[in-house]
């Protein structure tokens, strides 16, 4: 029996190593996965598959195993050869970063637009018609609360090239960036400062390198990450139907061998009882 006990958790470990490297070889990340522990991405407060909520699992690619980081406004440019491309049910590509290049906990947003510097000076942004600008206005048809789907950029001077990102949450992430400073030229330090996304040393983040970003949203599992979250405090994120959705499918996995055994026990006294059967026939 012990010898059967110690083949069956080698089995489970070979099986849990198998995923692992089949996810890393895929996304080309380590870790392949991230838990989404807030609910800046969700599109709807009850949550919906095909979105980012609190306590789903998304592969996260590298950057390398994708062509282009396609951003909103390239994806809504009609014309434009990314002209359409969508990702977790809104324009654009969702980006995993590091704020400011720090070590803390990474951030999951969309990638608005990008600052590109333009060869003869100042700056292009891919997806319109902004070229060679030493600022960047736009007023953007992202949908967002109050405005009514209007994210305006105004007279944003970029430190560097990057990416303005923000979260799907159109109530919770209101019509700004997690670059406040792009969408508000006039604002403050200190109102920055105080409302504004920081970095880990409390300092406002800025504009995206490439090289701050760990990789690409890609594949969503929901639900199974609100099992860590209950660990972390940040259980209260999830939306309700995802406990319920999450509920059910650990009840599955749980009722699933009980029935298998009971097929396979109601197969196999089946056959016992043909056996017989027949023995008794030939004797």
């Amino acid at each position: 029996m012990k010898s059967t006990m110690l083949r069956e958790v080698a089995i489970s470990i070979g099986m849990v190593i198998a995923i692992l490297s089949g996810l890393w070889a895929y996304t080309g990340s380590w870790p392949p996965l991230v838990v989404v522990e807030s609910n800046s991405m969700i599109h709807s407060e009850q949550g919906q598959v095909g979105s980012i909520d609190a306590g789903d699992l998304v592969l996260v690619k590298s950057p390398g195993r994708t062509d282009q980081i396609v951003t909103y406004v390239e994806s809504m440019q009609e014309g434009n050869q990314y002209s359409g491309h969508q990702s977790h049910g809104m324009p654009g590509d969702v980006i995993i970063y590091q704020k400011n290049g720090g070590t803390d906990t990474p951030v999951i947003h969309r990638a608005i637009l990008k600052a590109v510097r333009n060869e003869t000076g100042g700056w292009d942004v891919p997806g319109t018609d902004i070229r060679a600008v030493e600022e960047i206005s736009l007023i953007i048809d992202y949908p967002c609360y109050p405005h009514g789907g209007s994210l305006r950029i105004d007279r944003w001077v970029p430190a560097h090239e990057g990416y303005l990102t923000t979260g799907d949450n159109e109530k919770s992430n209101g019509c700004r960036l997690d670059q406040l400073r792009a969408t508000d030229r006039n604002a403050s330090d200190q109102y920055i400062r105080s409302q504004g996304l920081k970095d880990q040393d409390g300092n406002p983040v800025l504009a995206v390198k490439d090289e701050w970003v760990i990789g690409v949203a890609s594949t969503e599992i929901p639900w199974l990450g609100s099992i860590k979250l209950l660990t972390t405090g940040a259980w209260p994120a999830v939306p309700n139907q995802s406990w319920t959705k999450l509920s059910m499918v650990i009840g599955v996995i749980l009722v699933a061998p009980v029935i298998v055994d009971a097929i396979r026990g109601r197969s196999k006294e089946s056959g016992k009882q043909y056996g017989d059967k027949h023995q008794g026939e030939d004797e």
